[in-house]
């Protein structure tokens, strides 16, 4: 449907031209003047361009002026280089204009090495992809000096290390269970077989193991106060995620504390030891008082963890217990921490980081089960960003109130009943409230008569292929799957929505996934990107970007968030169109090859190869041959605004067929994304890239309000 509302009152935000990608596939952060800009445009904000200065769009195609732009023209009209012939290409290129110098070729010789980001300091530095960042100190992997970035990193590391042994434990699991039937071991129970009592390998373990193993650990020494980099409110899925951090060093023990090894640590003289740092509050103890801003916690100890967890035995003035008395005395702040129930979680609980407390106070006192009991009063410190842990809407909680009662609702579905889920579009920033505007809301790609797609590729003839170990989709990605399910098993039987979900075990160059002519059922993990709208979405208005979109609903990374979808159109039919700033190019091939400055992911060169052997010495232009145009139809991808500190990330699929010019553009998160936190991702514009009618280079001021914020959208 064409949303009503008012037009050219509220002008529309800009829209990339490439689905660039950032090693790894993660976002780039911080990057100088001779990197990759974000390509999308949005006036300085992710903004958008101005209505009343067209001159600004001229040349903003690929970044190439009109001169530049013949010059492509001529060369795709010559015999362009094979797939693999990158020095033909590269030598054809000298004198023209490029995307970009330098920097990216270092970027993509780097391997498996996250983007190199800039600090304040313009320092350029490395960290590795699945080992995290390392301490100040020299720990493993070299981080930016940005606390902020580092911490992030770290976690990005910990969800990549935990996804991979997540796909190590359910083959391993399946392979017990086939050794298992085939010895005739494993009893059938109502029509199916019963589950095989096993150890239990917990991969967020091993994820933590391999970290300390390689110092990993982004705060390997234990601190006292706030940790540089973190924030109120942030979340963690399971204790392991929280020591690879270091806000919390021990995956099981809820009191954290420093222990008679740092006496004589520098600043800590005065202070009388073990000292405690931090506690985890997550319900374990019958005897603990939640008052928000006032807490009555409970000592450790005299809990009958494998039985009813009722207290079943006196407490002693030892560890953890006196460490928390020791805090009093010497007044040092405690970190707390608030753990959840959350059946969506992998771990069961969902955890909170609620700021600095004090002790204020302590008494040793009988409990509810006739014990005596260590019980400590804390108090939060003012002055500090409200709790988040009330209003925070958990994984598909409850909704914060009925859509119609939405502050500043213009819209209550824009996508007119096409998504799983209504989307519904607010506006408290314009008097009177306009609605998006000037658009038809498409779920589906829209494929012209005159764009033959090619016929659906031969599939898989597997029921499962998830424990198939001959399923010829997971060899065309390398060997496993590309996606990994991590929904616990209570979550399933208790109906939860998320059955099918599948996670992106990593960023790669192309995912190919389960199509029309493969045997497995449409709830396959391998058909992730087909499962449509997984999480409930809000379109709303910003103050200096246009239109936004934000969740409602944590999203763990690696989670699909949606499609970008509009018109498919071959590149040459849209170069004259500069007014329209929704065009997507599909530059997945021009990607895998590195050209123009693009950054390669890990494995590019195994699926370049693979390329040539099926389509042989095909043409590959420099230039995308097909784009999406989201001008006129689109779905809810065309709001989401740029950030140079995204959270999405970009990743071409491929399903009901095998041509990479005409993959499937996808969004999915690079972070974990809580509610109402705002979507983004990198533009991919490169800087000096836009040329006005004059030739002159236009640049737009970037005003996402990141930390690293470059500056400049272009």
């Amino acid at each position: 449907m064409v949303i009503p509302g008012a037009g050219a009152a509220g002008a529309e935000p800009c829209r990339p031209r490439s689905a660039r990608y950032a090693e790894k596939g993660y976002p780039n952060y911080a990057e100088d003047d001779q990197c990759l800009a974000p390509r999308w445009r949005k006036d300085g904000t992710g903004g958008r361009a101005k209505a009343n200065k067209p001159e600004a769009r001229r040349g903003r195609k690929r970044g190439l002026g009109d001169a530049a732009a013949e010059e492509v023209v001529v060369a795709a009209g010559k015999a362009p280089p094979p797939i693999l012939q990158r020095e033909e290409a590269v030598a054809q290129d000298q004198g023209r204009k490029r995307r970009m110098t330098g920097a990216a070729a270092s970027v993509a010789a780097a391997g498996k090495a996250f983007p190199l980001i800039a600090d304040e300091d313009d320092e350029k530095v490395e960290v590795s992809a699945t080992e995290g960042g390392g301490d100040e100190r020299g720990a493993a992997g070299v981080c930016s000096k940005n606390p902020r970035l580092r911490v992030m990193k770290t976690l990005r590391a910990f969800s990549t290390n935990y996804l991979h042994f997540v796909q190590e434990e359910q083959r391993r699991a399946e392979s017990v269970m086939q050794e298992l039937k085939a010895c005739g071991t494993l009893k059938r129970k109502n029509g199916g077989y019963q589950e095989a009592k096993r150890p239990s390998k917990r991969p967020d373990l091993k994820a933590l193991t391999k970290m300390q193993k390689n110092g990993a650990v982004l705060y390997q020494d234990k601190r006292i106060g706030h940790l540089p980099g973190t924030e109120v409110g942030d979340q963690f899925y399971s204790r392991a995620e929280m020591v690879a951090l270091g806000i919390h060093s021990h995956w099981l023990k809820g009191i954290d504390y420093m222990g008679m090894e740092y006496r004589d640590k520098k600043g800590c003289e005065n202070f009388t030891f073990p000292l405690a740092i931090c506690i985890v509050m997550s319900g374990a103890y019958e005897d603990d008082v939640d008052n928000a801003d006032e807490i009555i916690y409970t000592g450790q100890g005299g809990n009958n963890w494998l039985g009813n967890r009722r207290q079943k035995a006196e407490q002693t003035l030892f560890r953890g217990n006196l460490a928390l008395k020791n805090s009093k005395d010497n007044g040092n702040l405690v970190r707390v921490i608030r753990g959840h129930i959350e059946k969506n979680s992998y771990s069961g609980k969902i955890y909170t980081y609620d700021g600095l407390y004090k002790v204020v106070d302590y008494c040793q006192e009988k409990g509810v089960q006739g014990h005596l009991v260590y019980k400590y009063r804390l108090k939060r410190l003012e002055g500090q960003p409200p709790l988040t842990t009330s209003q925070v809407l958990f994984a598909h909680g409850d909704v914060p109130m009925p859509i119609s009662e939405l502050p500043g609702l213009v819209c209550e579905d824009i996508s007119n009943g096409q998504e799983n889920f209504r989307i519904p579009a607010t506006n408290l920033v314009d008097n009177p409230p306009i609605p998006p505007s000037g658009f038809v809301y498409s779920k589906l790609l829209q494929i012209p008569k005159d764009i033959k797609i090619p016929i659906d590729r031969t599939g898989c003839d597997c029921r499962d292929c998830s424990s198939s170990k001959n399923c010829d989709c997971a060899k065309r990605n390398g060997s496993d799957l590309p996606y990994v399910s991590t929904q616990r098993k209570s979550s399933k039987r208790n109906g939860s929505k998320h059955n099918s979900i599948g996670r992106l075990v990593e960023p790669k160059p192309v995912v190919y996934e389960c199509g029309t002519t493969c045997t497995c059922h449409c709830n396959c993990v391998n058909r992730t990107s087909q499962q449509g709208l997984k999480y409930r979405l809000e379109v709303f208005k910003t103050k200096s970007k246009g239109w936004g979109v934000r969740t409602w609903d944590t999203i763990l990374p690696g989670a699909l968030i949606c499609e970008y979808t509009g018109v498919l159109r071959r590149t040459t039919e849209v170069e004259g169109l500069l007014e329209n700033n929704y065009i997507f190019d599909i530059d997945c091939l021009q990607t895998m090859e590195g050209l123009d400055g693009r950054e390669q992911r890990a494995g590019s060169e195994l699926h370049m190869a693979s390329l040539h052997s099926e389509h042989g010495s095909e043409v590959a232009s420099r230039t995308p041959e097909y784009c999406i145009d989201a001008g006129s139809v689109g779905n809810i991808a065309r709001f989401i605004n740029h950030s140079c500190q995204p959270n999405l990330f970009i990743q071409c699929v491929l399903s009901s067929h095998s041509d990479i010019k005409l993959a499937k553009v996808m969004l999915f998160a690079a972070d974990t994304i809580p509610p109402l936190q705002e979507l983004s991702y990198d533009y991919g514009y490169r800087l000096d890239s836009v040329t006005g009618a004059d030739g002159n280079i236009v640049k737009l001021a970037c005003h996402c309000g990141a930390s690293d914020c470059r500056k400049r959208l272009y």
